[in-house]
């Protein structure tokens, strides 16, 4: 049987795919990125990101695009291809890493876990291990993870807010001492100059963020970008309205939440908590 042939010669990766489109779609149409920004009404440089793959868009972004281009039936369905692409998600990991290194202030909101920067080598471990990880890619992983703390510990580090659900501070490791000392950690780490570490108990109810993990970074171009994760999926979010609405929220949220210091005697109460290794 003879192979197949390639129709167009375009990328069958949903994510490359649709910024291929969006590059043909505006060469077509004879568009620069400036006159394509000053048509719609945003920056140029995000029609710059989608089309070279760094960043999808908005669903309102990219109806803007269909509507500009006459493409109505089928921009925004590749669209919500190239948003379902698990291709996609480990890219934007890997470059909300790069940025993170580069921030100059950090917020953060940990729903079920204290967050990477703040986490132990213990806890690592078994969080990873119940992902499915084991052996040598395991070790890997703890240690690339432990290596996040660095960028708090250094001299110059940036300064870091963080707003712990109780939740995180609920959810114990299986082994009373290696969550002892993920405790102990995150004590020490509240005392810290550059980190202010907030509880965000039950008592305050709901709130705007209430099933995902979210980061924010503050870059030295002055631009803040966020990060947000669940269990499934992770999105980096650079579109500057969105970011400020979910600013808001975190805002909103910390209104809610314990004092520093309050939030220093709530995590020493839970270590009261923590059983006592039996004497021997």
């Amino acid at each position: 049987m003879p192979p197949r042939r390639v129709v167009t010669g375009r990328s069958k990766e949903p994510r490359k795919r649709f910024a291929e489109e969006l590059r043909l779609l505006r060469a077509q149409k004879g568009d620069s990125l400036r006159k394509l920004g000053e048509v719609l009404g945003w920056d140029a440089s995000l029609f710059g990101k989608m089309e070279s793959g760094t960043t999808i868009g908005s669903p309102e972004v990219v109806e803007a695009l269909a509507q500009h281009y006459g493409a109505e039936e089928w921009l925004l369905t590749l669209w919500e291809l190239a948003v379902g692409d698990p291709t996609q998600f480990l890219e934007q990991y890997r470059r909300y890493m790069a940025l993170e290194q580069e921030a100059m202030s950090l917020w953060h909101y940990a729903v079920s876990s204290p967050p990477g920067l703040l986490q132990t080598a213990g806890y690592a471990r078994e969080a990873l291990a119940a992902g499915d990880l084991q052996g040598r890619e395991l070790d890997q992983q703890v240690e690339a993870r432990i290596g996040r703390r660095k960028l708090l510990e250094r001299d110059d580090a940036p300064p870091f807010r963080v707003i712990l659900s109780e939740a995180v501070l609920r959810t114990r490791l299986r082994d009373p001492q290696e969550w002892r000392e993920q405790l102990e950690y995150l004590a020490e780490a509240a005392e810290r100059p550059k980190i202010t570490l907030h509880v965000l108990p039950f008592s305050a109810g709901p709130h705007g963020l209430m099933s995902s993990a979210m980061m924010f970074l503050r870059l030295l171009d002055g631009r803040t970008v966020a990060y947000t994760e669940n269990d499934d999926r992770g999105e980096l979010i650079e579109e500057n309205g969105r970011v400020e609405g979910l600013q808001r929220r975190y805002d909103a949220m910390r209104d809610l939440a314990l004092s520093p210091a309050e939030s220093r005697k709530f995590i020493t109460r839970m270590l009261e908590e923590v059983p006592c290794e039996p004497s021997i």
